[in-house]
Formats: structure tokens, C-alpha cells, sequence
């Protein structure tokens, strides 16, 4: 393993994110080997890591993962690298309701590495000791070891801040510039691919400002149980995953244990109606609804109805749902989907849902608990013998608190899955047996 640092925010929208790239690109140009992390469900911000650092982004969450699978993750995949960096998820300690479950906190404890504060500054002086103070003191077990300083208004404002805080050392501080942002929408920022990505300014930006010589040193090695890899089985199986603009939403992790389970994972485009000749397919999150016209006419979409009806298992995750179902209503205009799925999908304006979920899976695909996220401005309506097998304690799904349709051997749900808390094992099997039959 390797030395690793988490940056955290005192809240969402200081900065962190900036500062992490940022930090990222500059050690990359440094030329070290960065190993990228994010810690809870995000998809977007690690797509960033992944172009910056040209490793795969990995996410760490303590509510789908558990601390000791957060703990596997690093041993697994921070290996060859120089230094990971870890970017938090809004305020340091802000968790799952009023828990400390898959916040930044909790991650930087159960892996006992020190985090990086970032404060925004502006319109404040002295009341940022205050702030910094809160946070170091707040839980004795999570080591704050610096804090960078974000929108400051000169050199004289960066002093006046550093004379209040004397115990913990300010290790940067960024005076204001509009020229570095990402654009965002209606998810969140846009993925890496979608937008024009040069990260040389934003690297010097960070390397004139930050004193990464200090945070490399006050990195430390991730406190966790040895971890044995296990040796890849030899492939006997193909699992086709759904990959463009359209479905770009997915864990690296899944495709790993895609892998250990003995599958070679073939990426597709149904954006291009490609199909491949596979044992099995996963469609992902995404933006379906910005390429329905794409999807309606593509063969892929077409071609999918009787592949299921065939016995082929199809797992598809909310963008893969929507996709899945029979139509997709967009601003009025119904387009034509695969309709595999007795429901149809509308796309609203309002949020629909966001957060944790976890429930009860009674189906033939996937039986047990289950845990997940979800996030979507949709909402399906089912035919009435539609099967819901996914039985919600926590979350919204479809309907009436049941997530999870299911369709000859094809499931789809709005929940979002990590391969800790999913059947990997039991979905690759099936797809095993199909390619017997």
C-alpha cells in the first residue's frame, strides 16, 4: 500500500473538489503515480479522477461497503501507486441521516489517514479559527493535519487567518479564480468525456499555492487488515456492459468482480447499435434522456425484447431501467424503448429521488438483503402484473416502496449497486447457465 491523504470540506460547495483534481493533476505532473478515490456514490467526480490520474477511480462508502470493505478496496488497488488521494463527500462529518455512516469522517477513521480541511475564506477572518477549531475537536478520532484556505482576498487576508490558527498548519491557501470551474446540470457536473479537459492550468494553479511537498509528508499508510488478491479463474463467460453517453454510469469495482467471477467484460455502445455476441448484459446509469432519439432507432434497442425473452439475464440500473422499459415520455414526446419490462418511464422536473436505500429482494434474479443509492428526476409506472421483488426499508424505487421489476431472467431497478453488497457471483452464474442451455 501506499501513503494516502483525504480531503474533506467543512461543507458541500468549498472547494473540495477543485482541490482534490487540482491536487491530483499536479502530483501526476509531478510525475507520481496517484491512485484517486472518492468517497460515497458518485460516479461523475471519479470520472475526473480517472482522465487525471489514468487509474481508475475507485469509491469508498462505509454504508454499501461496510468499513472493512472500504478497507479491502485500498489494500486491492492502491498497489504500484505513489500516493493515493482521497476526495470526501460534502462536509466532513455530514453521514447518512444523523449518523457518521458513509461520511468523509468515517472513512478517514476506518482507514486511520489524516484529512485535509478545505475552508472557504471569504468574508471571514478570525472567525475561521473558530471553524477550524469546531472541526478538529469535533470527534478526537479524526485527524485533521491541515488546512487549505479557499477564496482568499489577498496576502494580507491569508495572514490575518494564519495568526488565528497557530496548532494546525495551513498548508495553502487559493485566492479566488473564476477561470477554473466545471459546468454542471441537472446530476451534477458533466462526466470527464463530455467536456474539453486540460488540467495543466489547474495544476499550476495548485502546485503555486499549495505546499504539496507538506502534504506528501503528512500522507500516511491506510491502518487495514491484510488483504490476499484472489488469482483470476480463467475466463469461461462474456458479460456486455452498456458504455457511451447514454450509460456511463458505473463502479470499477463491478467490472473487478465481473473478472474474479470468471467473465470478460465486453464494452458496447447501444447509443451506435452495436450488439455483442455475449453471455449476458449490464446496462448502467446514465443520461438516457438526453439521446432518446439515438435509442429509439437503434438496433441494440430492438434487438433487446427477444434476447430477453430468450433467457439471456439482463441487469440494468436506473438509466438502464428507464432504457429497459417499454417507452420513455420526454417533454411530451414518447419515444420507443427495448420493452422488456411491462412500464413505461417520465421524465420530470422535479427530483424524484435521492439518497441511500436498502431493503429485501424476494425475486428469482437476486434473493436476500440489498443495499444501494439512488438519484433520479423520473418516475415508472407499472403495468399491473408488472413483479416488483425488491421489498424498500429505506428508499423510494418504483412503486409504493418496492423497487427492482423483474422479466424472464432481467432485472431492473432504480437502485444504484456497489459488488459488495450485490450478487456478482449469482448474476454471473446465471449468465454461466445461459451460455449452457
Amino acid at each position: 500500500m501506499t501513503k494516502a491523504v483525504l480531503i474533506a470540506g467543512t461543507n458541500s460547495g468549498v472547494g473540495k473538489t477543485t482541490v482534490s483534481m487540482g491536487m491530483m493533476a499536479a502530483l501526476v505532473k509531478r510525475g507520481l503515480q496517484v491512485q484517486p478515490y472518492k468517497v460515497g456514490p458518485d460516479y461523475i467526480d471519479p470520472s475526473y479522477h480517472t482522465a487525471i490520474c489514468k487509474r481508475a477511480s475507485r469509491n469508498l462508502d462505509t454504508f454499501m461497503m461496510g468499513a472493512e470493505g472500504v478497507k479491502r478496496e485500498v489494500v486491492r488497488t492502491s498497489g504500484e501507486s505513489d500516493i493515493s488521494v482521497i476526495e470526501g463527500v460534502m462536509g466532513l462529518f455530514d453521514g447518512m441521516d444523523s449518523t457518521e455512516v458513509a461520511s468523509s469522517a468515517h472513512v478517514a477513521k476506518s482507514l486511520d489517514v489524516p484529512v485535509i480541511l478545505v475552508l472557504n475564506v471569504h468574508g471571514m477572518s478570525r472567525s475561521a479559527a473558530a471553524i477550524v477549531k469546531g472541526y478538529s475537536e469535533f470527534d478526537p478520532d479524526v485527524k485533521v493535519a491541515g488546512v487549505i484556505l479557499n477564496k482568499v482576498g489577498s496576502p494580507r487576508h491569508t495572514k490575518m487567518i494564519r495568526d488565528c490558527i497557530p496548532d494546525i498548519p495551513i498548508v495553502g491557501a487559493l485566492p479566488r479564480n473564476k477561470e477554473i470551474s466545471v459546468p454542471s446540470r441537472h446530476l451534477g457536473l458533466h462526466m470527464a468525456f463530455e467536456c474539453e479537459f486540460d488540467t495543466t492550468e489547474l495544476a499550476c494553479f495548485i502546485e503555486e499555492n499549495i505546499d504539496l511537498d507538506t502534504i506528501i509528508e503528512m500522507a500516511r499508510e491506510p491502518n487495514t487488515n491484510v488483504y490476499e488478491e484472489k488469482e483470476i479463474p480463467e475466463t469461461d463467460l462474456k458479460i456486455g456492459v452498456a458504455m457511451d453517453k447514454a450509460f456511463c454510469f458505473y463502479y470499477a469495482a463491478m467490472f473487478d468482480e465481473f473478472r474474479q467471477n470468471g467473465a470478460e467484460v465486453v464494452f458496447f455502445s447501444p447509443m451506435a447499435g452495436e450488439l455483442p455476441d455475449v453471455d449476458g448484459m449490464y446496462f448502467g446509469g446514465g443520461y438516457p434522456e438526453l439521446y432518446p432519439c439515438e435509442l429509439e432507432t437503434s438496433a441494440t434497442t430492438k434487438s433487446l425484447k427477444d434476447l430477453s425473452a430468450d433467457g439471456m439475464p439482463i441487469y440494468g440500473e436506473c438509466g438502464g431501467l428507464q432504457y429497459l422499459s417499454t417507452s420513455y415520455e420526454i417533454d411530451n414526446v414518447v419515444y420507443k424503448m427495448a420493452d422488456i419490462f411491462p412500464a413505461r418511464t417520465v421524465l420530470t422536473k422535479k427530483l424524484q429521488a435521492l439518497g441511500y436505500t436498502e431493503g429485501y429482494a424476494h425475486g428469482a434474479f437476486i434473493k436476500g438483503p440489498v443495499k444501494g443509492h439512488e438519484f433520479h428526476y423520473s418516475v415508472t409506472y407499472c403495468d399491473d402484473d408488472a413483479r416488483l421483488t425488491f421489498e424498500m426499508k429505506r428508499g423510494k424505487g418504483i412503486k409504493d416502496g418496492w423497487d427492482g421489476i423483474e422479466e424472464h431472467n432481467s432485472l431492473a431497478c432504480y437502485q444504484h449497486a456497489h459488488p459488495v453488497s450485490f450478487p456478482v457471483k449469482a448474476f454471473v452464474d446465471m449468465c454461466r447457465e445461459y451460455k449452457r442451455s
